[in-house]
């Protein structure tokens, strides 16, 4: 083998021995750049004719041909004059391997049709020049059916190959359409032809359902071909089942235009209507089952107008899908649902729906409800299974509710009351709990589509909650209806005591899902009926008293989340009372804490956290009285400081503690507003002294909110506060990365780069006049080397921030302010220094990891370096250029966007900059879509 051949099989080769990471990269690079190379073309002829070469030396020359040909745009490598002696060196490789490995065939034929694609001279003719090539010779014909079965896909699907729509469209035409019925008669000869084996069969048919997708078959023609019946015949064929019902559905998905296609879904119709007997014939085989499963779905959605038309003629369609829905086997149950779903809506929009097809969606509605059925004790689900049943009932739920739009919602509702009334008047007779939840289940699913003033099934359900038997399954389901029908229940309040007591006992259950079901119940109940709940306040008061303790905290919140929502919807003066009193225990159990002699253990803090959460979920759904704030709160604000403020400075290095604690500041400043100011100052400083302390990034996120809230306030002693928030948070920043790299610490540089952002428009002067304006500089470039989307866009945003600021006004309209020049002067000062690193970081991540919506972000940017630095970016530019990686922005790309740059500063056309930045990028996206697609590591 040539150098190059035996250099291509050497890097292979690496692969196989499995080295190091560096030892791989290096290979995989090396590989991608010959790929895209003019030498790949002759080499990986080489290759594909040697017969010495590895296995794996062969596939990726396959390989290689392929994305060179049909990915790429690397096929204008070629000289038009050879393109004819190209061709040939395809075919001939195709018919050299046309009994070797599949991949090799396959990707060899995918190289064929590309360069069909892109050869409009060989285009007319290449269907016809592979049929005379491979289809005389029996062996070869397997490869000739691997090229005709890929060609429409590849057609269709392939959008990366350099082709304009007309031409597209006109190669269509030349490669499909005009060989549509050529193809149609071969693959008829070879499926009748002496002596064929199945597997070619197969591949006929694999054939035949790719030109059907593509749409490129005339179905009437094909209904009267051999095609056609032997299709349905294949049926009867283990080995050909599979395929053929592939063909079968898209041949009924082809002809959805009723109108146009009749005379075939005549024929269609008789012939899948014949194969119903075979649901009884192979119930025991699920594989069947699911083929047939395919054919009567596919054929009831397609025909769906015709089967209410003519039920006479097409309903045996609607009871064989009634049939499958009914399987055992749950994986095939789901083929059913589309159709189920949309006869339903073309059925429900009708005022009278036939007495044919109401008993179709009740036998339906009862073989959904006894599939929701849960196994017997003696046999549970566990695991995955378990997991993935829970998962396809919701599945089932939808179909449930497409019963309703058919039957009306309470029908469906009264059937399943009925199931569960039946089951019960066994008594004393065992009843099983799966007999009594499926139902629950059934009424839970269609919930959402009651009518809230219904006043005939709703109250049935309603009053036989309470009755129902004390199973935790049982419970569950019921409580869960209760939280459905919530807002059926605020209609009818006289409703509310009954059910507020069943939920408040659910509480008590020793099975924690029920306990959670609990919560959900009441927290929707005090949603949706908080009006009517102000009363039962004292009433959950005392329930949290009593039984809040011993509730898991995901339970514990939602009562406290369900308070929050009866508070809301008080007077105000009550509400806020209200809210003091369930605020003060919180807090008290947070003061008590923090003032023991001896250390919190960790259950205790664990506990303090929730009591937080806690407080944090009432604040956040009560949010504020408004401006003018009632007696009840008028000093809750210095109070509720007082508790978390000595707690922070016991436990604020604790993290879980820091992220609650501020995450509670952050809704007080919502409730309290302005009448927060007396402590403001004294927050922002613990804020600032806890980070510096810690780290951790809560402290550095709540300052944020505050500046923005507070920062047009002139208290000096406030000002202080941001300032040495500011200055401290920007120190212990910069000393962090200088012990670590900012990908330790991501979650840390993004609520920094937001506080930042908060600063600059409420409080310029202290962002710019400081001496840690330089230090924010550099490490907002930090953060644009982390492959966040957020800390890209918030560093980004501090930029444009910084580089757009009024104070750089070349040609103010009013005189600026004078402390305008000293921002300029800092501003100008550090982009002298930092701005040919800055420019690195800016295009490396352009080209690199950073987000495709944030390059009008990095327009802005660099028009205003173009404005007010355009001599220092034309001098910068080709040292940050010949930094970056030729294989996300290539030479020439570089060498454009460069020129463009110059003339766009040169000749005072600074928008022009915009557009030599969509050009890089453009380039930038389409060298990396390349390496990607081209990446064998990937392979």
């Amino acid at each position: 083998m040539a150098s190059t051949a035996q250099a291509v099989v050497a890097a292979l080769d690496v692969f196989g021995r499995a080295p190091d990471k560096a030892s791989l990269d290096q290979a995989n690079n090396w590989l991608q750049d010959f790929q895209h190379s003019s030498d790949a073309w002759d080499t990986c002829n080489v290759l594909l004719i040697t017969p010495e070469a590895p296995v794996a030396a062969k596939i990726f020359a396959a390989q290689t041909f392929r994305a060179k040909v049909g990915v790429t745009y690397d096929l204008n490598q070629v000289d038009p004059a050879n393109l004819s002696s190209f061709r040939d060196t395809l075919v001939a490789a195709l018919e050299k391997h046309h009994a070797g490995l599949r991949t090799v065939i396959i990707q060899l034929c995918l190289a064929i049709s590309g360069l069909a694609l892109q050869y409009p001279a060989w285009a007319p003719t290449a269907v016809s020049y592979m049929i005379a090539r491979f289809g005389r010779n029996p062996a070869l014909v397997p490869a000739l059916l691997q090229f005709l079965t890929l060609l429409p896909e590849e057609v269709s699907n392939n959008h990366r190959i350099p082709i304009t729509d007309d031409d597209y469209a006109e190669r269509v035409n030349q490669l499909l359409t005009a060989n549509s019925k050529e193809v149609m008669n071969l693959l008829a000869l070879y499926l009748q032809a002496q002596g064929v084996t199945s597997a070619v069969q197969s591949q006929v048919f694999h054939c035949l359902r790719n030109w059907l997708v593509a749409g490129e078959v005339n179905i009437q023609e094909l209904s009267q071909s051999p095609l056609f019946i032997f299709t349905f015949e294949a049926l009867a064929s283990e080995e050909l089942f599979d395929s053929a019902v592939d063909v079968i559905c898209e041949l009924i998905h082809e002809t959805q235009e009723i109108d146009d296609n009749m005379p075939a879904i005549e024929l269609i119709v008789g012939r899948v209507i014949a194969l119903k007997p075979q649901l009884a014939q192979h119930r025991d085989e699920e594989e069947k089952i699911r083929g047939y499963a395919r054919i009567f779905s596919e054929a009831g959605d397609a025909y769906r107008m015709l089967i209410l038309q003519h039920p006479e003629t097409f309903f045996p369609i609607v009871e064989a899908i009634g049939v499958c829905s009914a399987y055992h086997d749950l994986d095939i149950v789901p083929i059913t649902f589309p159709f189920w779903m949309r006869f339903a809506q073309v059925l429900g929009k009708r005022q009278s729906v036939p007495p044919v097809f109401l008993d179709a969606y009740r036998a339906l509605m009862a073989v959904i409800i006894n599939h929701l059925h849960f196994p017997a004790d003696s046999a549970p689900l566990t695991g995955q299974e378990a997991e993935d049943f829970r998962s396809f009932r919701h599945i089932m739920g939808d179909t449930l509710k497409d019963c309703c739009l058919v039957l009306k919602t309470n029908t469906c509702l009264l059937a399943a009351y009925q199931m569960i009334t039946t089951a019960l008047s066994r008594a004393p007779a065992p009843v099983s709990w799966q007999e009594i939840e499926a139902p629950l289940f059934a009424m839970r699913s269609i919930g959402a589509e009651i009518d809230i003033m219904d006043d005939e099934a709703v109250p049935k359900i309603i009053d036989l909650i309470p009755s129902l038997p004390n199973h935790p399954r049982v419970r569950y389901a019921a409580l869960l209806i209760i939280a459905r029908y919530t807002e059926w229940i605020n209609r009818h309040p006289a409703y509310i005591s009954v059910q507020l007591q069943y939920v408040s006992a659910g509480f008590e259950d020793a099975d924690t899902e029920v306990a959670g079901a609990a919560g959900q119940a009441l927290k929707y109940l005090c949603q949706d009926c908080k009006e009517h709940l102000v009363e039962f306040l004292p009433q959950l008061h005392t329930f949290l008293a009593s039984t809040g303790g011993k509730l898991l905290q995901d339970d514990r919140r939602q009562v406290y989340e369900a308070i929050a929502h009866v508070i809301s919807a008080m007077p105000m003066a009550r509400a806020a009372e209200s809210l003091r009193t369930f605020s003060v225990d919180i807090l008290a159990q947070i003061h008590a804490i923090t003032i023991k002699p001896t250390p919190a253990t960790k259950e205790e803090l664990q506990n303090m956290g929730d009591a937080l959460e806690n407080l944090e979920t009432m604040l956040r759904i009560v949010q504020g009285f408004g401006e003018d704030l009632p007696p009840a709160c008028q000093s809750s604000c210095e109070e509720a400081w007082s508790v978390l403020n000595a707690f922070l400075v016991k436990y604020g290095n604790d993290y879980e503690a820091s992220e609650r604690t501020t995450r509670v500041i952050r809704y007080g400043i919502t409730l309290f507003g302005d009448t927060a100011l007396p402590v403001v100052s004294s927050v922002v400083a613990r804020m600032s002294f806890s980070f510096e302390a810690t780290g951790y990034p809560s402290y550095l996120w709540i300052a944020g909110k505050i500046i923005h809230r507070y920062g047009n306030e002139e208290n000096p002693d406030l000002r202080g506060s941001f300032r040495e928030v500011y200055e401290r948070s920007t120190n212990t920043i910069v000393g962090l990365l200088q012990a670590k790299s900012a990908n330790d610490i991501p979650d840390v540089m993004e609520d920094y780069m937001r506080m930042l952002n908060m600063i600059v428009p409420v409080v310029p002067d202290i962002f710019f006049e400081s001496s840690a304006f330089p230090l924010v500089f550099r490490a907002a470039m930090e953060a644009l080397t982390l492959v966040h989307t957020e800390i890209i866009f918030a560093s980004l945003d501090l930029f444009v921030l910084i580089l757009t600021h009024d104070c750089l006004n070349p040609n103010p309209a009013t005189p600026l302010p004078p402390k305008f020049v000293t921002y300029a002067a800092v501003i100008q000062d550090v982009v002298s220094k930092d701005g040919l690193q800055f420019l690195c970081y800016v295009l490396s991540g352009l080209v690199g990891e950073f987000p495709e919506d944030s390059l009008s972000l990095v327009v802005s940017i660099f028009r205003a370096m173009a404005v007010l630095w355009g001599a220092q970016l034309i001098a910068w530019l080709p040292s940050v250029l010949q930094q970056l990686p030729t294989s996300a922005a290539p030479q020439a790309a570089q060498a454009q966007f460069l020129s463009d740059v110059t003339r766009a500063v040169t000749d005072k056309e600074h928008d022009k900059v915009k557009y030599a930045l969509l050009t890089l990028n453009r380039a930038s996206r389409k060298a990396r879509e390349r390496r990607r697609m081209g990446s064998v590591m990937d392979r």
